[in-house]
């Protein structure tokens, strides 16, 4: 079980090689902002791909030797996103970040299948949360990629969250498929398609669904409402019917419940840190560690 976000920073700091991000168009300012200090803290080795010149100015404005990363030069977007797949193919880096690009372009590059770093048929955007009011960390998929999913898609990104968790050291992480109620109505679809995932079950990982918030995450509310299963109150990973609830259930932990949050584009050979424009610096900082720590995990 992990605690916090200062436990996955520390389980980052303890290993023994440094991880490798390599930035896609990373004449950033932002981005190379909390890319430096990941790695002033010693938690990252960046691989700067981009316009040079532009980069080394950024450095020395953060006042980071350029000798503590790798400059790759390229003026094009496309190819900055090329060459690092083709890093990643060549073992040379552990998660890629998204820098002074769209999101759209680099995924293209991402998932092409002759030369991108595309692993599993879906790609999916996990949230990972840290609040006051939980014991432990907990993820929530998907909250920026797959809008409105269908059961397999659902299933393959409950199989991306359960696969960082098992990199992060969960052997069986708990899964809540969400819904509005706990019991299979036929008329609401999030209800048949939560039964028929759990009734396939997924590969060392423990599903329950459907399942209401609260029973997922309050250990009161099971004996309350006389519910039994080991996810109730113990959810590591939080499975919403689409994209708005996800979206609204994250900024919702962020924006008045106090918390924290850090995300991870899973289902590539590494994973990618797409971090929205309004994320904060420590939203920014974290991603990275959770992105090394998953990636370097292979």
């Amino acid at each position: 079980m992990i605690r916090n976000f200062e436990e996955l920073k520390a389980m980052l700091a303890a290993c023994p090689v440094k991880r490798r991000i390599g930035v896609v168009a990373a004449q950033d300012e932002h981005t190379l902002d909390a890319v430096t200090r990941a790695a002033k803290d010693g938690m990252v080795f960046p691989v700067l791909i981009g316009d040079p010149e532009k980069i080394k100015e950024l450095l020395k404005e953060f006042d980071f030797p350029v000798e503590m990363a790798e400059i790759i030069p390229s003026y094009d977007v496309t190819e900055c996103a090329q060459i690092a797949c083709r890093l990643v193919r060549e073992g040379k880096l552990d998660c890629i970040m998204k820098g002074k690009t769209e999101t759209g372009p680099l995924m293209k590059v991402l998932v092409n299948r002759e030369k991108g770093i595309r692993k599993n048929e879906t790609m999916s955007m996990m949230a990972t949360m840290w609040s006051p009011n939980y014991h432990k960390i907990f993820a929530i998929t998907d909250v920026g990629l797959l809008t409105y999913p269908t059961q397999a898609q659902k299933k393959a990104a409950i199989e991306n969250a359960v696969d960082a968790f098992h990199k992060l050291g969960y052997d069986n992480p708990k899964v809540a498929i969400l819904a509005a109620v706990e019991k299979v109505n036929p008329k609401m679809p999030e209800c048949v398609e939560a039964d028929a995932i759990k009734s396939e079950g997924v590969e060392d990982a423990i599903i329950e669904g459907p399942i209401s918030l609260d029973l997922a995450m309050d250990p009161e509310a099971a004996p309350i409402k006389g519910y039994v299963s080991p996810v109730a109150g113990d959810a590591d990973i939080l499975v919403v019917p689409n994209i708005v609830c996800g979206n609204v259930f994250a900024k919702t932990v962020t924006t008045i419940g106090g918390g924290k949050t850090c995300g991870a584009v899973l289902g590539a050979q590494v994973p990618v840190v797409i971090t929205s424009r309004s994320a904060t610096a420590e939203d920014k900082y974290m991603s990275i560690v959770l992105n090394a720590l998953i990636g370097g995990a292979q």
